[in-house]
């Protein structure tokens, strides 16, 4: 997010819808306010301000075969700004976050290796910018995917088949020298601290009825015996604003600067949060190999720090607190009501 992370939510849920990201494609704004995505500032990391013309002239001085391309914002996100270039291509530059150069050299390396076999559209690095004169850091021009977030119109039908297609082909063993997640797709136990203290947040805020409910999906999933197959490819943020949808239906996914490998009840988890009533069931039917006891109990687990994550970022965007998401709190409490219930 942009600055730093809502207390209580750190390394519990990704920071972005494109978390490396453009965060819910929020239009372009003035000085730093709240809007329907919270509240993001102008300026990013050192100070910069990224405008049309930055990216204009980024364009020229580095890929002058692209430079007539109209320019205009896509997305202001917690790591990177997303522009349009043209209707086919975005530039993405970071912003608010250090570390996010780290997250596009990664998509750049490893995406366009993946892309093919994934059966939903995803943005695919096209071409690589280095740190010049006029912008000291790395930044990617990719293909553009049309859709809107789901934070903001939701699955609504079907979606289950569509994200197990779209998991089966995304989880495949990694090779040796993938990189590894932050803070996910490893063991949950190492995080049982800080989902104590998101859950103490809620609490705090009675933002939930039955704390008690909430801490025993995450003791089961702790409890749950360990993943020991090979680490598979993890796209490592799959919430909300980080999937698209047209007329209702999943239409792409975006923001792979979290892939790892890693544990794939990570992203299994992603199914609580993402997809309406009754198709929860038709995801896990689908997906392919079947998933264990096991496997779904660490994912039901995952699922529930996220949505603790989500409904904390959602009543912080509600309050106008910086980096505070309104738009995901809906999909996080969806999600809490349907581990509990």
């Amino acid at each position: 997010m942009v600055g730093r992370r809502p207390s209580g939510t750190r390394a519990l849920v990704p920071a972005t819808a494109e978390t490396g990201s453009d965060a819910g494609r929020q239009a372009e704004s003035s000085e730093p306010r709240r809007s329907a995505h919270g509240v993001l500032p102008r300026l990013g990391f050192r100070g910069m301000e990224i405008t049309a013309e930055l990216v204009r002239g980024l364009v020229r001085e580095q890929h002058a075969d692209l430079a007539g391309l109209p320019v205009r914002l896509g997305a202001r996100g917690w790591d990177n700004q997303l522009w349009r270039l043209g209707d086919e291509l975005a530039v993405r530059l970071p912003w608010a976050t250090e570390g996010a150069d780290g997250l596009l050299r990664k998509e750049f390396a490893w995406v366009p290796g993946i892309a093919p076999r994934l059966t939903l559209p995803v943005p695919v690095p096209q071409r690589f910018g280095e740190p010049s004169v006029l912008f000291p850091r790395p930044w990617l021009v990719t293909t553009w995917v049309p859709g809107v977030p789901a934070d903001r119109a939701p699955i609504t039908r079907g979606g289950g088949e569509a994200l197990a297609g779209f998991l089966t082909a995304l989880h495949r063993a990694a090779p040796d020298d993938a990189p590894t997640g932050r803070d996910r797709g490893g063991p949950l136990g190492a995080l049982t601290e800080q989902f104590a203290r998101g859950l103490a947040h809620l609490t705090q805020r009675s933002l939930i009825k039955d704390p008690g409910a909430v801490r025993a999906v995450w003791d089961d999933a702790v409890a749950a015996p360990a993943w020991d197959g090979p680490a598979l490819w993890l796209h490592a943020d799959l919430h909300p604003a980080n999937v698209l949808t047209e007329g209702g239906a999943l239409c792409g996914v975006i923001d792979f600067g979290d892939l790892c490998a890693g544990d794939p009840a990570y992203d299994l988890s992603a199914a609580w949060l993402l997809l309406p009533e009754g198709e929860i069931a038709l995801f896990h039917a689908a997906y392919r190999p079947a998933p264990d006891d096991a496997t779904l109990r660490r994912a039901r687990g995952w699922a529930m720090a996220r949505a603790v994550s989500g409904i904390l970022i959602g009543d912080n965007g509600d309050h106008g607190r910086t980096g505070g998401k309104p738009t995901w709190g809906p999909p996080a409490l969806a999600a809490l009501r349907r581990l509990t219930g």
